[in-house]
């Protein structure tokens, strides 16, 4: 549907939104299949977060963990249903920055993205050290540093020839993840109904030790803010979307069918855990042979339980690391598009590819990489990490006031039309904006979660300071333009600006 004319928007996808962006659009061969949506959509937010980072929630917890990822894909559900409100009718790379710009302000669309490019850069920077200190005990005669290095090369790698062969990548690293987690909860559901063999009836774990809530209930409310950060990333496949062949399609599918992905990928797997394995027995995650997960399967009788898990939390590992490499790219060639970053870094190659993007952010990573590597101990790369703590709160806020916003501005025939539409529009928005404060809240309660928010606070407050350079510049940029064309600029040029 046309965006409504009164809402100031630009069409994203055209050549005067987004520079360069024409070289994705020419190339059909070049964009996303309907398999590499469904795939990055079903396996995107599958990582060593759930595989090991779910030990610690259930060991806080107890077997009420189960609520805790229930109540936190709710809140991630809630978003992504006001994402895809906004991007069924305007795709756009970018996302929910560009709908930020549009609905709240260029200082909305310059924070909430950089913000989403810093904590990617941190996540870069974690996976490569994960995914070298594995290749480094399987392959010794290359140090971890080394390793980390040659993954962040492979992935730019494939970044860099097409936005296609990242799909196709990342089809067969989701495609992995997906079998291994279905595999397990087949295994998992026969174990605790005693039909694995040498199996007895498991299910009376959720309550035998302790009880359901055995630090009380209210804990379960206090582990939301420890799983939250578990789904982030949902949004990768929105973004991927818009590069895809049916750019509406893959944006419907893909927050259309979240929810049973949360209910089935994460619930479904804690739920089997703590029923199989009782949570009290669970130890403390603190490498590949304590998660949750090799510890279930090695209940199961399967032998090399741990190097299983090893070669899928790898892959979980590789798999983040080249859609982040994606995502980071994509939102930093955003923010130059728009002038919230340097021009130079929207150029794109022929195939479409934000090259220069894609190079920064990957500069990005591995100044953090080697920090952690030269500098252990000295508290900058953990600063980088607790930084970016904030940031899935913050962008799931920006959604929800965005979406909120843009809905005020339509007229009731624009909102009937709608190809997606969020329910019980704005309480919901009201609720998730609510939620958010109280996870931060409960955040507050805790040192490591304190540590999250002041680290975020500061890494806000760094790039509010720069603010007023970049919004000099940007009024520049746009007497420029009127100045080159008076006549056939675009008004919606200075809608919802500063």
């Amino acid at each position: 549907m046309a965006a409504p004319s009164s809402s100031g928007w630009e069409n994203p996808v055209s050549p005067e939104t987004s520079a360069g962006l024409g070289a994705v659009t020419k190339a059909r061969s070049n964009k996303l299949r309907s398999r590499h949506v469904t795939m990055i959509t079903l396996g995107g937010i599958i990582g060593a977060s759930l595989f090991v980072g779910s030990g610690n929630v259930i060991r806080t917890v107890g077997p009420a963990a189960v609520l805790s990822y229930l109540l936190g894909g709710l809140l991630v559900f809630l978003a992504m249903r006001m994402l895809g409100e906004m991007a069924a009718s305007r795709p756009a790379i970018g996302s929910f920055m560009e709908y930020a710009r549009v609905g709240l302000g260029d200082w909305a669309a310059y924070l909430v993205g950089w913000l989403y490019w810093y904590f990617w850069v941190g996540v870069l920077a974690y996976e490569a050290v994960l995914g070298g200190e594995t290749m480094h005990t399987w392959f010794p005669v290359i140090p971890s540093w080394g390793w980390s290095l040659i993954l962040l090369a492979v992935f730019v790698g494939t970044n860099v020839i097409s936005v296609r062969t990242f799909g196709e990548v990342e089809f067969w690293l989701a495609s992995i993840k997906v079998l291994a987690i279905v595999v397990f909860l087949g295994a998992g559901i026969l174990f605790a109904l005693g039909l694995w063999p040498q199996a007895t009836f498991a299910v009376p774990n959720l309550w035998e030790h302790g009880g359901f809530a055995p630090n009380g209930i209210g804990v379960a409310f206090t582990g939301v803010a420890l799983v939250i950060f578990s789904y982030f990333g949902t949004e990768i496949a929105v973004m991927a979307s818009a590069e895809s062949v049916d750019p509406a399609k893959g944006i419907r599918q893909a927050t259309s069918t979240i929810i049973w992905r949360i209910l089935l990928f994460f619930v479904g797997s804690v739920l089997v855990i703590v029923t199989v394995v009782p949570w009290d027995e669970l130890p403390a995650p603190t490498d590949v042979a304590n998660a949750p997960f090799t510890v279930a399967l090695s209940r199961f009788g399967i032998p090399g339980a741990d190097v299983i898990m090893q070669l899928v939390i790898f892959t979980a590992v590789i798999s983040v690391l080249n859609s982040g490499l994606y995502s980071a790219s994509r939102m930093f060639s955003a923010l130059a598009d728009k002038g919230f970053a340097p021009k130079v870094v929207a150029r794109r190659s022929r195939n479409g590819v934000p090259v220069m993007a894609l190079l920064a952010s990957t500069i990005g990573g591995l100044i953090a990489t080697l920090v952690n590597f030269l500098t252990p101990g000295s508290g900058i790369f953990d600063f980088i990490m607790n930084s970016a703590g904030l940031v899935a709160l913050f962008v799931y806020v920006f959604i929800a006031l965005t979406q909120l916003r843009l809905r005020q501005r339509m007229t009731p025939e624009e909102v009937a039309a709608l190809k997606l539409k969020m329910w019980l529009h704005p309480w919901l928005n009201i609720f998730l904006i609510v939620a958010i404060a109280a996870v931060v809240v409960v955040m507050l309660t805790t040192e490591s979660g304190r540590s999250q928010v002041w680290t975020s606070l500061i890494a806000t407050g760094v790039l509010l300071v720069f603010w007023p350079l970049v919004r000099r510049n940007l009024r520049a940029r746009r007497l420029d333009r009127e100045s080159v064309a008076p006549v056939t600029g675009s008004a919606n040029e200075g809608v919802g600006n500063d």
